[in-house]
């Protein structure tokens, strides 16, 4: 069986070739710290946030698209990896998605979480070229696509062309980053302490980057900072805006940036093709408009961006001998088994 990984800061998910996407969930791991035991994963651990008891700790393993605890993201994996596989006889071939510019030491602590789940063989493909699979484009061609992933932890920008990464950067501002800004701003303005998840849910539901209304709002309930009591107040779509405004403008001249950096012959074909919006962040109200009206260039949202990632990394073992970034010199991200 061949599996791919999308381990995003946010959600992980697993994918067969043949059977598409069969786990989606959170990234989140619950274990108790008095046995040293998991548990939970995934969505059971996500519904413990904010509620457990002191002794049940509720992690992210992960933290702006990278492994911030090795032990608990092995744990995580394995449990994934033995529901997807179940009981097979030969072990699985693996291989899991990565940022773009991903460290040398950031690409071992992955390679090293992901065999220590009793994979016969791990590989590494880069976020941009799982995308633009998952998307359905022929990047074999020498023509320009742009993709830009805006995941949990990071958002990537890159420009393909020829199975290859000609231009890309990588920054660590995405969903979670806007999250936080939603906190702070609520919390700096209103007096009023609102949970992530209450954060999250606000920002996707009320977003609107192209043209917020200062009449269009929704209701926060949160703690007030003052009493320690209960409350809640009203926020508009511009003020949403006003909070993650800098974090928006970030992913814009990162995109720009990364634009300088791309020969004109594919600047030219990326204002034909347009940019390629995928990822969780993809969703937000009025990111097409906003982004078509900043570029001045055509931008698309892909079909289901939040798994359009996770099916390109399924797909990528098709392409294994061809793509020029992530499997080349496979062999060197090769870490063997013993049997």
């Amino acid at each position: 069986m061949d599996i791919g990984i999308d381990l995003g800061t946010s959600n992980i998910i697993i994918t067969t070739d043949k059977k598409g996407i069969i786990i989606n969930e959170p990234t989140v791991i619950a274990y108790n710290k008095r046995t040293e035991r998991v548990v939970a994963v995934g969505t059971e651990a996500y519904r413990m946030e904010g509620r457990a008891p002191e002794h049940i700790a509720v992690v992210h393993p992960l933290q702006d698209g990278v492994i911030s605890d090795d032990i608990l993201t092995q744990a995580l994996i394995r449990e994934f990896i033995s529901a997807a596989a179940g009981p097979a006889i030969i072990k699985p071939r693996v291989v899991v998605c990565v940022p773009s510019l991903i460290t040398e030491v950031e690409k071992r602590a992955i390679l090293d979480a992901a065999s220590g789940t009793g994979s016969r063989r791990v590989q590494l493909i880069r976020k941009p070229l799982a995308a633009l699979l998952g998307a359905g484009m022929h990047i074999n061609r020498p023509e320009g696509h742009m993709v830009v992933d805006i995941g949990g932890g990071t958002t990537d920008v890159a420009v393909v062309s020829m199975n290859g990464i000609v231009a890309a950067r990588s920054v660590k501002i995405a969903g979670d980053r806007m999250d936080r800004s939603v906190i702070r701003y609520v919390q700096n303005k209103y007096q009023l302490l609102l949970g992530k998840k209450s954060a999250e849910e606000l920002k996707m539901e009320l977003c609107d980057l192209y043209d917020p209304a200062d009449d269009v709002c929704r209701t926060v309930k949160g703690r007030n900072l003052s009493r320690g009591l209960p409350d809640q107040c009203d926020l508009s779509q511009t003020e949403l805006l006003e909070a993650i405004e800098d974090d928006i403008t970030a992913i814009t001249d990162t995109i720009r940036r990364v634009l300088e950096e791309t020969p004109p012959e594919l600047v030219g074909d990326i204002y034909h093709n347009g940019v390629l919006f995928t990822g969780g962040g993809a969703c937000l109200g009025g990111l097409e408009k906003y982004f078509r009206r900043t570029l001045g260039v055509p931008c698309h949202i892909a079909k289901d961006p939040l798994t359009c990632v996770a099916r390109g990394t399924a797909r990528a073992f098709r392409y294994k001998g061809v793509l020029q970034d992530g499997f080349e010199r496979p062999e060197s991200y090769e870490i063997p088994v013993e049997s």
